[in-house]
């Protein structure tokens, strides 16, 4: 589901400058996600970035929709140091993958994954750890049993089952997010709590543990925000994990989802360190201790604990 318009591959990336500022300047950094909203295998310097954060005993990975996973492009990834890759698969069929996502190829992107495990075996590598993501939503739960017998065949060490990410209630009547809160309606199975998808859930988990699967199934009740007891974190991300946008922004989390929704600061305005701890970061994070959450946080799955 598209809901922002498409840049191109160079102005949609991180400047390689900056990316090194960032990683060479943060000897605290233990783990770098290289993904925005966009395709990561579609940033121009990848490898390099792998590679230099790697070098310095960084862990690296990132989301991919698969597309582009040539054999090339694994090996390169694996020699760069790559530990660990996540790749999403919405569906067991093709029917049903194709529809969620527009113009990708059932039968390319399976390949491509076989072809990575291939890859792995012969490079006797047990790095990236692979890990399939599926996004469950009604159009397609009931083929999670299948996505667990597929990645049975292919060796995946891994499935992390998740609901869409946010209701996108905070937007209000906002022209540009009527479309995705629109799908989120239709799709979302804390909406319908139960039936079908506890079904599904369940016939995968037992597949999974005969097969030796790491299966993560995640909540399908939302839990009230009054069970959380006052002075705990709601959610710890603004507080263990910072997300850089491509143009050097800084936002709560991955799950924002729009440079319109939240920004903490920007690195043409200061470092990361002086933003880091400054006072947008500390009120973000003191308003998620309360009943008062930051607007965009409220219809969040992160935050309802559903993700």
């Amino acid at each position: 589901m598209r809901y922002r318009p498409t840049i191109d591959r160079v102005t949609g990336s991180l400047a390689w400058d900056t990316f090194c500022d960032i990683i060479d300047h943060n000897p605290q950094l233990e783990e770098l996600v290289l993904q925005g909203l966009g395709e990561p295998l579609l940033a121009p310097r990848l490898v390099e970035m792998v590679a230099h954060a790697a070098g310095r005993g960084i862990r690296v990975g990132f989301n991919t929709n698969g597309t582009l996973l040539t054999r090339a492009k694994a090996g390169a990834l694996i020699d760069a140091g790559l530990d660990w890759l996540h790749v999403s698969l919405d569906g067991a069929t093709a029917e049903t993958y194709e529809t969620i996502r527009d113009g990708a190829s059932f039968v390319k992107v399976t390949s491509n994954i076989a072809e990575l495990v291939a890859l792995k075996r012969k490079h006797r590598s047990d790095r990236p750890r692979l890990q399939l993501v599926f996004v469950a939503m009604k159009r397609n739960v009931e083929e999670l049993p299948e996505l667990v017998r597929l990645a049975t065949a292919w060796e995946v060490e891994a499935i992390w089952v998740q609901n869409l990410s946010h209701s996108f209630e905070d937007t209000g009547d906002q022209e540009a997010y009527r479309a995705i809160r629109q799908f989120t309606e239709r799709e979302a199975l804390w909406a319908s709590n139960g039936g079908a998808a506890a079904e599904s859930f369940e016939q995968a988990r037992v597949l999974a543990e005969a097969s030796g699967i790491d299966l993560r199934l995640p909540e399908l009740e939302q839990r009230c925000d009054s069970e959380r007891p006052l002075g705990t974190l709601a959610c710890d991300w603004p507080s263990s994990a910072a997300y850089i946008t491509h143009a050097g922004e800084l936002e709560p989390c991955c799950m924002v989802m729009g440079n319109d929704r939240a920004v903490l600061g920007r690195l043409d305005e200061g470092s990361f360190a002086e933003h880091w701890g400054g006072p947008a970061y500390k009120a973000f994070r003191t308003r998620l201790l309360g009943r008062n959450p930051p607007a965009v946080c409220r219809g969040c799955s992160q935050y309802r604990r559903t993700f």
